[in-house]
């Protein structure tokens, strides 16, 4: 259930941040600069302090080379089901979705590794500061 919310969140983030329809922060501070610049800014700096949070997690998580992976596993799983017909990649309001999909998979991998790296080892990380 751990990996479900995170995920959730992780789309959410980025959604909100864009996606095809009009109800996203791009869209909006587009429309909303003149009018209300400030509020355009406090969101931007909200979504900015969302991003760096989960981008600390995912690179303490997972690191670059982790991200590069799990972004060439989606990518493959993108590419089997379109070879199969599953999935069709000439809509591009659906292909926005799809990346977004993705994307929310990396964050949500890169968050919640450390927990399932530790039941999965059964090892646990500590940071021994004691010199003696």
């Amino acid at each position: 259930m751990g990996f479900v919310i995170r995920w959730l969140v992780a789309f959410v983030l980025l959604a909100a941040t864009y996606n095809p329809t009009d109800l996203n922060y791009v869209r909006w501070a587009m429309a909303q600069w003149d009018e209300q610049m400030p509020l355009v800014v406090l969101g931007g700096v909200v979504l900015l302090i969302a991003y760096v949070l989960f981008f600390t997690a995912v690179l303490r998580g997972i690191g670059g080379v982790g991200v590069v992976l799990i972004l060439a596993l989606v990518a493959a799983l993108v590419w089997v089901a379109s070879d199969f017909g599953w999935l069709s990649l000439e809509n591009p309001t659906a292909n926005t979705w799809l990346a977004l999909l993705a994307l929310s998979v990396v964050l949500a991998v890169g968050m919640y590794w450390g927990i399932l790296w530790r039941k999965l080892s059964g090892q646990f990380e500590t940071d021994d500061t004691s010199e003696g």
